[in-house]
């Protein structure tokens, strides 16, 4: 995945199954192979926040950012003292960048919050406001469910798309990018040329499963019938 490209990485602690360990590991090839490391975390949760940091994220993704005393206290727990909270103790990332990280790393990195409720939508503008807020990540599936749709991605629904662009336009406006967590790239290719910035076009799931199912229907169809297994003598000897 790291070598394919990508403009960013996202490690997803919320759904995903990464834990601290796994950060450790995946954090530095994503950012050796040239792309920015984030990190979904579970919750706004200081501590997690402090320790995927640590670890060498250079963006934050917060999920469930509700109010602007959320926004507040994401970006306090991403920033060291005075603009922030965050307590020193850069492991990894300060063997990764030297020195001087606690000098720049206010200014690297991003926290992001994730719009995902009716709440969040309506304190949309307060969101903004929050000083030192890098930018908006809209997660539409529970942003389907506050507005009483069945949850998924790549939403058609009038009333879903008139709520995303809204948001945009706000984001505009407070001139912070916008991003939007989508099912395919076609999708994605959309919402850009509406306007959104940070898109996640796949996970590494959808594509092992894309790639699984494109290698077996191409070997399929270069074998042809030949290929084609004998289910009537399963477990004998069977030419395939």
């Amino acid at each position: 995945m790291a070598q394919a490209g990508w403009d960013s990485l996202t490690i997803d602690m919320q759904h995903g199954t990464a834990d601290y360990a796994d950060l450790l590991t995946l954090l530095p090839i994503i950012e050796k192979a040239g792309a920015a490391p984030l990190v979904r975390v579970p919750w706004l949760d200081e501590a997690i926040i402090m320790r995927a940091l640590d670890a060498g994220a250079l963006g934050i993704i917060a999920p469930m950012i509700e109010s602007a005393e959320d926004a507040r206290r994401l970006v306090s727990a991403c920033l060291y003292p005075p603009q922030g909270t965050r307590s020193f103790g850069p492991t990894r990332a300060r063997l990764a960048r030297g020195d001087t990280y606690a000098d720049t790393a206010n200014a690297e990195v991003l926290p992001i919050a994730m719009i995902e409720t009716r709440a969040a939508v309506e304190s949309i503008e307060s969101i903004l406001a929050v000083p030192g807020l890098g930018g908006i990540y809209v997660g539409p599936a529970d942003l389907s469910l506050s507005y009483g749709f069945a949850p998924g991605f790549d939403r058609e629904e009038p009333e879903i798309l008139k709520v995303l662009d809204d948001i945009l336009a706000h984001c505009i406006s407070a001139g912070l990018p916008c991003g939007l967590h989508c099912g395919s790239s076609i999708y994605a290719a959309r919402m850009a040329r509406r306007g959104f910035s940070l898109l996640t076009v796949s996970s590494d799931a959808r594509v092992l499963e894309s790639g699984a199912k494109t290698i077996v229907s191409s070997f399929g169809s270069a074998c042809g019938e030949f290929c084609l297994p004998d289910t009537k003598n399963v477990g004998k000897s069977t030419a395939y």
